[in-house]
């Protein structure tokens, strides 16, 4: 079966065989726009098979739930007409969650002056932290997901794949990350706040529209750092000639909903460097062999790697 098909088939569950389906996204899961019974608007997902199962999937949305009933903008799930969260169709599983109007960030962000980009970071900031305030207030996910800890991502099969032996590393580059490596393996005993994350705060994941910001797409959460979801907003500045002005205004943003200590805050460098690592592992997995992203991947992860053990900031020259 086609995609097409098999969204044509889920809308069965909701009641709504029949709706019309709009392909709006095709990625990791692919994403249909629809109108539910009433006319809802709604966003089904094809989640990617193999990566989390039913019963994750439907943790992260039982999740989505209760951080949405606490106040945290993000992406509601819609019940099927059962009850449940998802629907099993062979080798697929398929959910539904309230449609959100805007754009992602980053669709315009060439087209913003320097103090929008600066506050739009702040603004990121904030609602990572009511994200935290809400989880550790009650709304917290149940079930098991993979964690975002040391092994899973410096360990020797971390969650994204072993990043220091990315096919497009010379020599000396996959040398440097294993340096790197155990440097950031050192450093980590010194962070403190840990719990569940979302572990993805990238600007593909986070849409601006009339309410504001709104998170999206919780596939990848699960216990972690929580200074790695701030990471996450910000490894997509690397060498942004903003990303240090960024990063300052991330914390400035966060620090403003919820108490970050200055040494815990010192610690964004080296979560930069975690994400650049684990994104580096992640695009051998996605891509094909020469995909600009792979290079652009490895390169990023060196540079942070290097930074890292030269005891700066990426976004401090050398």
């Amino acid at each position: 079966m086609t995609d097409a098909e098999i969204a044509a088939e889920a809308l069965y569950y909701w009641g709504s065989a029949g709706a019309p389906l709009r392909l709006v996204w095709q990625s990791e899961n692919v994403v249909f726009e629809t109108r539910l019974q009433g006319g809802v608007r709604a966003a089904l997902r094809l989640h990617r098979p193999g990566y989390q199962g039913r019963g994750g999937i439907e943790a992260e949305l039982g999740w989505c739930a209760a951080l949405a009933a606490a106040g945290v903008p993000v992406a509601a799930p819609i019940r099927a007409v059962d009850g449940r969260f998802t629907a099993g169709l062979p080798g697929r599983v398929v959910s539904c969650v309230a449609w959100v109007e805007g754009e992602p960030l980053g669709a315009a962000e060439d087209a913003l002056s320097g103090s929008a980009v600066l506050a739009q970071a702040g603004a990121v900031g904030g609602l990572i932290a009511r994200l935290h305030n809400a989880i550790d207030a009650g709304a917290a996910p149940g079930g098991r997901r993979p964690a975002w800890d040391a092994e899973g991502l410096l360990g020797e099969a971390p969650r994204w794949g072993r990043f220091w032996e990315h096919p497009d590393l010379t020599p000396s580059e996959a040398n440097l990350l294993l340096l790197a490596r155990r440097r950031a393996f050192e450093t980590l005993a010194e962070a403190r706040d840990y719990g569940p994350i979302h572990a993805d705060v990238i600007r593909g994941n986070v849409i601006l529209g009339p309410a504001g910001l709104t998170l999206i797409d919780f596939d990848d959460s699960g216990p972690g750092w929580r200074l790695y979801d701030l990471a996450s907003a910000l490894v997509q500045s690397f060498g942004d000639p903003l990303m240090g002005a960024q990063a300052v205004a991330l914390v400035a943003g966060y620090r403003g909903e919820r108490a970050l200590a200055a040494d815990q805050a010192a610690l964004l460098p080296l979560f930069v460097a975690l994400r650049a690592f684990a994104s580096a592992g992640w695009v051998v997995s996605r891509t094909a062999p020469g995909d600009a992203r792979r290079r652009a991947y490895a390169a990023r992860a060196v540079a942070a790697g290097r930074a890292l053990l030269e005891g700066r900031a990426p976004w401090e020259a050398r």
